[in-house]
């Protein structure tokens, strides 16, 4: 009995949207999630770094932190961690054989992600975390890992025109569905979102009365290092003497009440800067944006009593890792920069990226870049070859395996079409043939286009003492 045996009767249910079906699996399992701090994380890219900062960083302050993400890239097992730890696979076998049981009992049946998301909360309840961190699968409003009633703190990271043929064509639309992870009275912590996609989250925000963060993107000091500038609010005795001596130790006061009196049992609200300095482990300006979200989130977190010390913060985001993304690999001796990039927000990131190493270099134009690509037929290919692609490259189409994947014939031909001057545009019958292509020249190699193909990049390689 293996993982994949246990899940694949499920995997013709597809995508399925809705609710009521997780809600009475997880009925049927005793409703764990209701036992379990949350912090619900949506977006449509960065959620998976957003919430491999924050269990890294609660873990490095003392609490057992559960972490819930997906896609997988090469195990199941990775989905779940506990600790940063993924479940142990016959621990996890165990909690599908459960799970599934109660599932057959269902009409509908539930969906795989609808499975793996009732055993992530079930071993999260089993293992009594102090906090479980909860990344969305698709959407939010309708997503299986919407059934937390009270989060700590809703993040929601970025939106961008994907899964469009289920979440709404326009980025309003998409938006809504993501504005649904929002609760009555749940603080929030929003990134920096397209006008049309703020309007429709501050709007709802308010509706809900959820104290609401937006953060500023960390400031890049050099050299890997960052700073974050946030307020945190305090509450100040009204005493002059206590006034006066906490304005002597905080010079990075920023407001206080001006009505202040001198009775004793009043209190006035304190808006304090809050500085902190650390070093990003992960590749590319968009962890400036990250980590910022992520630090937000904390804050917000000590504001409701969690003791988390600034240590911890810089501690977890430095030991924090997110493999697939932006990441520099060895292979057969050679640098290969993978990538997911597989919408055209995120081609955008990898795109400046690689501009930004030609700047470091004092490059006045990029190197020339062979491209291994492969994608999804649902994905926007052409506004990600249009992002991606530069006169001079060379680009190689592969399949994804596993997948609904896009022909590579047909990616060609449209590749060609929007950046005619290539270098080179072939396909290859799969990844391995087209690097070992690749390699056979002197330009910078990238592998990207589906986190898919990324898992089955590092699947096949992982074994390789080249690797």
């Amino acid at each position: 009995m293996t993982i994949q045996s246990l899940l694949e009767p499920f995997a013709h249910f597809g995508v399925r949207l809705g609710l009521e079906t997780s809600r009475t699996l997880l009925k049927l399992l005793g409703d764990p999630q209701d036992h379990l701090p949350v912090i619900h994380v949506a977006g449509s890219n960065g959620k998976g770094s957003v919430c491999a900062y924050l269990s890294t960083i609660l873990g490095e302050a003392g609490y057992q932190v559960g972490r819930y993400t997906s896609p997988h890239l090469i195990d199941w097992n990775e989905r779940i961690c506990l600790n940063n730890q993924p479940i142990p696979t016959l621990r996890l076998i165990q909690l599908l054989e459960k799970v599934i049981a109660v599932a057959r009992q269902q009409d509908p049946v539930p969906t795989q992600f609808e499975i793996m998301t009732a055993a992530a909360w079930l071993y999260f309840a089993q293992n009594n975390v102090d906090i479980a961190v909860m990344e969305v699968g698709l959407g939010g409003r309708l997503d299986a890992t919407n059934v937390c009633d009270r989060p700590l703190v809703s993040i929601i990271t970025s939106i961008s025109r994907e899964h469009w043929q289920v979440l709404g064509s326009t980025l309003a639309e998409i938006a809504s569905e993501k504005a649904g992870i929002l609760k009555p009275n749940c603080p929030a912590v929003i990134g920096q979102l397209p006008p049309a996609a703020n309007a429709v989250i501050y709007r709802r925000a308010a509706e809900l009365g959820c104290e609401t963060t937006y953060p500023k993107p960390a400031k890049d000091l050099g050299d890997g290092w960052v700073e974050y500038q946030g307020i945190e609010e305090y509450e100040l005795a009204s005493e002059p003497l206590l006034e006066e001596s906490f304005e002597s130790e905080h010079p990075e006061l920023e407001d206080v009440d001006p009505d202040l009196d001198a009775d004793e049992d009043e209190v006035a609200l304190v808006h304090m800067m809050t500085t902190i300095r650390y070093q990003l482990p992960l590749n590319g300006a968009i962890q400036r944006h990250n980590s910022a979200l992520a630090i937000a989130a904390v804050q917000v977190l000590r504001e409701q009593g969690w003791e988390i010390l600034d240590d911890a913060i810089v501690d977890g985001i430095a030991k924090t890792q997110w493999i697939g993304r932006l990441q520099w690999v060895n292979w057969h001796d050679r640098q290969i920069l993978i990538d997911g990039a597989h919408n055209p927000a995120s081609a955008e990131v990898l795109r400046q990226y690689l501009d930004s190493l030609a700047a470091e270099t004092a490059n006045p134009s990029p190197s020339a870049t062979h491209w291994i690509m492969g994608m999804l037929a649902t994905k926007d290919h052409a506004d990600i070859f249009k992002t991606l692609l530069c006169e001079g490259d060379r680009l190689t189409l592969v399949p994804v395996p596993g997948h609904k994947t896009a022909d590579p014939e047909e990616l060609a031909i449209l590749a060609q079409d929007i950046c005619p001057k290539l270098n080179q545009c072939s396909t290859a019958p799969d990844l391995i043939t087209g690097l070992e292509d690749a390699i056979a020249g002197q330009d910078r190699i990238v592998v990207c286009g589906s986190l898919y193909l990324i898992g089955n990049f590092l699947a096949t390689v992982q074994q390789s003492t080249d690797f």
